[in-house]
């Protein structure tokens, strides 16, 4: 396990199949016996935590941050309260050490990422002409561009083994 992580990210349309990839990459890596964490971004308002209960309440009544802990998991929640996001970079700071941190959207970001492509997606315009960050395109149909590593959507085993590559992910003793 390293402090400094080692990522990748999953880029695409909305429907392309990005959170499909990264939950079976996420499952795939976990049973190779590695620790990842997993970064999405969202260009919608979102909230994870429940109407009436105390956690929201103390959001309510202004709390920046409420931390809510259990014996199972923990949760951050940070208020921006009309701050501008955070970076990509802050972020990934507050992350625990990790082996791997696999990323779901963030296009612009200059990190190594697969494009996921479906067919039924609405958007087809291909990312990887205008991004030289996409390393390989992962599809559920035949792909014309020949120039970077295709793999089939589904393929979650050669995708693992080919982002492992590109990361420098050691192996691990079994």
């Amino acid at each position: 396990m390293t402090t400094f992580p080692r990522i990748f990210g999953i880029s695409g349309w909305k429907n392309s199949g990005k959170t499909g990839l990264a939950v079976r990459l996420v499952d795939e890596f976990t049973r190779r016996g590695y620790r990842i964490s997993t970064i999405k971004h969202a260009h919608h308002d979102f909230d994870i935590d429940k109407v009436g209960a105390d956690s929201y309440r103390h959001r309510g009544a202004g709390a920046h941050e409420v931390a809510i802990v259990s014996g199972t998991r923990y949760a951050i929640m940070h208020e921006l309260r009309g701050r501008e996001e955070p970076t990509f970079k802050e972020i990934l700071a507050r992350l625990a050490p990790c082996d791997l941190v696999l990323i779901e959207g963030y296009k612009r970001e200059p990190v190594p990422k697969i494009e996921a492509r479906r067919l039924e997606s609405k958007n087809r315009e291909p990312l990887a002409p205008s991004d030289p960050y996409i390393v390989a395109i992962a599809a559920d149909h035949a792909v014309a561009d020949k120039n970077l590593p295709v793999f089939d959507l589904d393929d979650t085993h050669a995708i693992a083994d080919f982002i492992a590559h590109i990361t420098g992910l050691p192996e691990l003793n079994p």
